[in-house]
């Protein structure tokens, strides 16, 4: 029998509790630090600090810090068999890919934005988060400090994220559609995949657990357009008892419409952006235009989206042609085909 998985986390992190619910979901058990629990315990570092940080064995055994949650649930989809998020159908399992991309790569935007940009979600985040690091019991003088520390880092973050008084309205306006669209979605079908959760429903989860629930101009936003999304956010947390069947996932040569809705979103800005960050990745640029919804979008480049880029190219093309033709059905007409298709070097990192 497996031992518990060890991870430092926070509930201020969406990534956290995407991998969280995940866990409980799968029946994989786990024991979360929180703070400096695991600085205490001596523990590797990871080389960037980022949470969730899971400790696992290396390929030699030797325990090692490892952070990024969309190659850790494929280890864990080997290592547990049981309860997988991974549909079984190849097309469908590179949608799930792409959805789950999304999420964690352009709702984050709305999340960080959203926190960081309203005088009330600052006060709260700057209030509320510092304490999860520094501990329930530090000293006023402590949390002070903590929280201008932190918060003068995270809005220092904004132009890393892609959040600015150029692109601020573009994000608004994504998220709120993407509200209705799953709120349409969610009235017929309880997860994206199907009736089972997808690493895509993680992934949404994990983001929205910060929208709807925490920072207060996007749970004031989510509630007034979808109280169902506010319920499914809170039925995500623990999916331990659900009992998911072979059959519950969607099928890819049949996809509801809802869900095809959902990926046009997904063609909307986070594919013409991917591709532009990638291009300029590959010029050596430092930062990255392109139009979206006819405003222009500037950022710098973001190295790490130009890796999620090639981790989805390399997925796509290893499918099978029957199975790469069936993905492609099924995203004609999304915009989410030119993801795939156009002409990038290989050599985007």
């Amino acid at each position: 029998m497996k031992t518990s998985l060890l991870l430092k986390g926070a509930p201020g992190s969406p990534y956290t509790r995407k991998m969280l619910a995940l866990l409980r979901y799968r029946h994989i058990p786990y024991r979360l630090l929180t703070g400096a629990v695991a600085d205490r315990l001596g523990l590797p570092r990871a080389a960037v600090e980022l949470l969730p940080t899971f400790y696992l064995p290396n390929i030699d055994g030797v325990i090692e810090a490892v952070t990024d949650s969309t190659p850790l649930i494929r280890r864990f989809e080997s290592e547990w068999p049981a309860r997988q998020v991974r549909p079984d159908q190849p097309a469908l399992r590179f949608i799930d890919s792409l959805l789950e991309d999304f999420a964690d790569e352009w709702v984050t935007k709305a999340m960080f934005h959203f926190r960081w940009s309203y005088a009330a979600d600052i006060q709260k985040a700057g209030d509320i988060l510092p304490l999860q690091y520094v501990g329930i019991c530090a000293a006023e003088a402590m949390v002070e400090g903590a929280k201008a520390r932190f918060s003068q880092r995270q809005i220092g973050r904004l132009a890393v994220v892609g959040s600015n008084e150029r692109t601020g309205a573009i994000i608004e306006a994504s998220y709120r559609r993407l509200v209705d669209l799953l709120d349409a979605h969610l009235r017929h079908h309880p997860f994206l995949m199907g009736r089972r959760p997808g690493a895509c429903d993680f992934a949404l989860y994990g983001q929205l657990t910060q929208l709807v629930q925490f920072d207060p101009t996007p749970m004031a936003l989510t509630l007034a357009r979808s109280r169902r999304i506010v319920a499914w956010v809170g039925l995500m947390e623990d999916l331990s008892g659900l009992d998911p069947k072979d059959d519950d996932w969607l099928h890819a040569d049949a996809l509801p419409d809802t869900l095809l809705a959902l990926l046009r979103e997904v063609g909307r800005g986070y594919v013409p952006l991917m591709l532009a960050n990638a291009r300029a990745l590959l010029a050596g640029n430092r930062d990255v235009t392109v139009d979206i919804d006819d405003q222009t979008w500037t950022q710098q480049t973001v190295s790490y989206q130009g890796k999620c880029l090639r981790w989805l190219r390399k997925e796509y093309a290893e499918l099978t042609p029957s199975d790469r033709a069936t993905a492609r059905n099924c995203l004609q007409d999304t915009g989410c085909n030119a993801l795939m298709e156009a002409p990038l070097l290989d050599a985007v990192n």
